[in-house]
Protein backbone atom coordinates (compact mmCIF):
# COMPACT_ATOMS: atom_id res chain seq x y z
CA UNK A 1 0.00 0.00 0.00
CA UNK A 2 2.82 2.40 0.87
CA UNK A 3 4.53 1.58 -2.41
CA UNK A 4 1.37 2.44 -4.38
CA UNK A 5 1.03 5.75 -2.53
CA UNK A 6 4.66 6.65 -3.21
CA UNK A 7 4.36 5.80 -6.89
CA UNK A 8 1.14 7.81 -7.17
CA UNK A 9 2.74 10.81 -5.44
CA UNK A 10 5.77 10.57 -7.70
CA UNK A 11 3.65 10.48 -10.82
CA UNK A 12 1.55 13.39 -9.61
CA UNK A 13 4.62 15.56 -9.06
CA UNK A 14 6.45 14.64 -12.28
CA UNK A 15 4.72 17.23 -14.51
CA UNK A 16 5.41 19.97 -11.96
CA UNK A 17 9.10 19.12 -11.90
CA UNK A 18 9.26 19.01 -15.69
CA UNK A 19 8.04 22.60 -16.01
CA UNK A 20 9.61 24.06 -12.90
CA UNK A 21 12.69 25.29 -14.77
CA UNK A 22 11.77 26.29 -18.28
CA UNK A 23 14.79 28.49 -18.92
CA UNK A 24 15.03 27.78 -22.67
CA UNK A 25 11.36 28.66 -23.12
CA UNK A 26 11.88 32.00 -21.38
CA UNK A 27 15.00 32.69 -23.47
CA UNK A 28 12.94 32.05 -26.60
CA UNK A 29 10.20 34.42 -25.45
CA UNK A 30 12.77 37.15 -24.77
CA UNK A 31 14.51 36.57 -28.12
CA UNK A 32 11.19 36.82 -29.94
CA UNK A 33 10.07 40.00 -28.18
CA UNK A 34 13.33 41.96 -28.06
CA UNK A 35 13.61 42.99 -31.75
CA UNK A 36 10.16 44.64 -31.75
CA UNK A 37 10.25 46.02 -28.20
CA UNK A 38 10.00 49.75 -27.73
CA UNK A 39 12.66 50.22 -25.06
CA UNK A 40 15.20 52.87 -24.29
CA UNK A 41 18.74 51.91 -25.25
CA UNK A 42 19.53 51.46 -21.56
CA UNK A 43 16.59 49.10 -21.00
CA UNK A 44 17.39 47.15 -24.17
CA UNK A 45 20.97 46.73 -22.97
CA UNK A 46 19.72 45.61 -19.55
CA UNK A 47 17.40 43.04 -21.14
CA UNK A 48 20.23 41.72 -23.30
CA UNK A 49 22.51 41.53 -20.25
CA UNK A 50 19.88 39.69 -18.19
CA UNK A 51 19.17 37.32 -21.10
CA UNK A 52 22.88 36.50 -21.42
CA UNK A 53 23.22 36.07 -17.66
CA UNK A 54 20.21 33.76 -17.62
CA UNK A 55 21.74 31.58 -20.33
CA UNK A 56 25.08 31.53 -18.51
CA UNK A 57 23.46 30.49 -15.23
CA UNK A 58 21.35 27.87 -17.00
CA UNK A 59 24.46 26.37 -18.55
CA UNK A 60 26.14 26.30 -15.13
CA UNK A 61 23.16 24.44 -13.64
CA UNK A 62 21.85 27.36 -11.54
CA UNK A 63 18.30 27.19 -12.81
CA UNK A 64 16.83 29.26 -9.98
CA UNK A 65 19.28 32.08 -10.74
CA UNK A 66 18.63 31.71 -14.45
CA UNK A 67 14.88 31.92 -13.98
CA UNK A 68 15.24 35.04 -11.81
CA UNK A 69 17.36 36.83 -14.42
CA UNK A 70 15.09 35.80 -17.28
CA UNK A 71 11.93 36.81 -15.43
CA UNK A 72 13.47 40.22 -14.73
CA UNK A 73 14.25 40.59 -18.45
CA UNK A 74 10.66 39.63 -19.30
CA UNK A 75 9.35 42.22 -16.87
CA UNK A 76 11.40 44.94 -18.56
CA UNK A 77 9.92 43.81 -21.88
CA UNK A 78 6.41 43.95 -20.44
CA UNK A 79 5.84 40.22 -20.91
Amino acid sequence: MLRIMLVAAGLALTPVAAFAHSCPVLMGEIDAALPDAELSSEDAAKVAELRARGEELHGAGDHDGSMAALEEAKALLGL
